[in-house]
C-alpha cells in the first residue's frame, strides 16, 4: 500500500512537513519570532533572500495559516502587506527552540550564535524538555516513540 505524504498524510510529522519542510519558512518564521520582523524587506534585509522566492515562501506560509496579512501604510506611500504570526506560527515557537538546541549541541560554533527563551514579565530563562503529566522531566534517551492517535 503506498504511503500518502503531504497535506493528506495520517502522519502529523508528514503534514507538518507540508509546511514547514523547506530551510526558508522555517528562517523566515524565526526572524519574526526573534526580531519581530512582519515586512518583506525586513525579511528579505535580514536573510539575504531573492524577492522572487521570498514573495512564493511568504504566500505559501499565509495559505498554510503560519501568518496572516495585515495591510499597513506608511504616509506618502503605497499600501503594503505586513506578515503577522498567527497562532500557529507562533506555535512553532517550541520547532525553533528544539533546532536552536539541538543546533547548538551538534553543529557548534565558536562564532555561533542561538536564541534564548526566556519569560516575557520576569525575564526568566527557559528551557526546553519533556515533561511527564505529572511533571516529572524525562530524557530523550529515555523515551520512546510509537504511533498513537491525534
Amino acid at each position: 500500500m503506498a504511503r500518502t505524504l503531504g497535506k493528506e498524510s495520517t502522519c502529523s510529522i508528514a503534514r507538518s512537513l507540508e509546511a514547514i519542510g523547506d530551510t526558508w519558512t522555517l528562517l523566515i518564521i524565526r526572524e519574526s519570532l526573534l526580531t519581530g520582523a512582519t515586512r518583506f524587506q525586513d525579511f528579505r534585509d535580514a536573510l539575504g533572500i531573492a524577492p522572487n522566492i521570498l514573495s512564493k515562501r511568504l504566500e505559501k506560509i499565509v495559505e498554510d495559516g503560519l501568518m496572516r496579512r495585515q495591510t499597513y501604510q506608511e504616509p506618502g506611500s503605497r499600501s503594503r502587506d505586513a506578515y503577522v504570526l498567527t497562532e500557529a506560527g507562533r506555535g512553532l515557537t517550541l520547532v525553533i527552540g528544539a533546532l536552536s538546541d539541538w543546533g547548538r549541541t551538534f553543529r557548534p560554533r565558536p562564532d555561533g550564535t542561538s536564541p534564548a527563551f526566556s519569560v516575557e514579565d520576569t525575564g526568566v530563562r527557559a528551557r526546553l524538555a519533556f515533561v511527564t503529566a505529572s511533571g516529572e522531566e524525562v530524557a530523550p534517551a529515555q523515551l520512546v516513540a510509537r504511533r498513537a492517535p491525534d
